[in-house]
């Protein structure tokens, strides 16, 4: 078999992999009324709060939360968007530039957020055998 082939063979596996896991986890999350993009959207969130030790955190702005979840930027304002409506995201402008948008959570988001994370972690933790 060609290198080339092989390669090709490796990304097709590679692939059905990350397809498998994803629906994995939607199936864990879904338990908890969320999609995988919407719970990793709250867990950024919830890291950036965390590593912050601010609880009156103004949150991420979309251009760097987009940066850091592997969504297109149409698809993470309909995932934010969802969020908003559900009660558990805010959004606000940024008052130094008015075109910027700043998306923190709010206290449902992180309640949410706390009961989703074990059922996330562990579909991780069993699919990498720990």
């Amino acid at each position: 078999m060609s290198e080339v082939r092989e390669q090709v063979e490796e990304w097709r596996e590679l692939a059905r992999q990350v397809a498998a896991l994803s629906c994995r986890l939607d199936k864990a999350l879904h338990g908890h009324g969320l999609g995988m993009s919407e719970f990793e959207v709250l867990d950024r969130l919830a890291d950036h709060r965390a590593e912050r030790g601010d609880e009156e955190d103004r949150g991420l702005r979309m251009q760097q939360l987009s940066e850091e979840v592997h969504l297109t930027q149409s698809a993470l304002s309909r995932a934010v968007a969802r969020l908003e409506k559900e009660g558990l995201v805010q959004r606000s402008m940024c008052s130094q530039d008015r075109r910027g948008v700043f998306v923190a959570l709010t206290g449902e988001g992180e309640r949410r957020w706390e009961e989703a994370c074990p059922s996330h972690r562990a579909v991780i933790s069993e699919a990498f055998g720990r």
